[in-house]
């Protein structure tokens, strides 16, 4: 058992907080949105893992990386950190090009 690959996961959810808190795009920029955006696409994923799970698309994959710890069956802990990390990069990405392209515009 390994907790490699979840400290890389919350390592790069750090980054992502910092990127976040320098630039002021998600949760610095409002915090409540942000959270109930978060929340909201992480409930999202979690069910459609779940479903695909269910429909025996999806499978947990053996890896000594992992910690082993499953949240259900085929679902292990790392895959809520994984989702919360790629809809945080998600927004990270919307919000960050956004602000480029509206600063781009403003000097054209």
């Amino acid at each position: 058992m390994s907790v490699l690959y979840l400290l890389f996961l919350v390592l790069a959810i750090g980054c992502m907080v910092l990127l976040d808190r320098r630039f002021q795009l998600f949760f610095w920029r409002d915090a409540r949105r942000a959270t109930l955006v978060l929340v909201i696409g992480v409930a999202f994923f979690l069910l459609w893992d779940i479903f695909g799970i269910g429909l025996h698309i999806f499978a947990r994959g053996e890896s000594r990386f992992m910690t082993g710890i499953v949240l259900l069956p085929e679902l292990p802990l790392e895959e809520v950190f994984f989702l919360a990390f790629l809809c945080y990069l998600t927004m990270i990405l919307v919000t960050g090009s956004t602000r480029m392209l509206e600063r781009r515009r403003s000097r054209v």
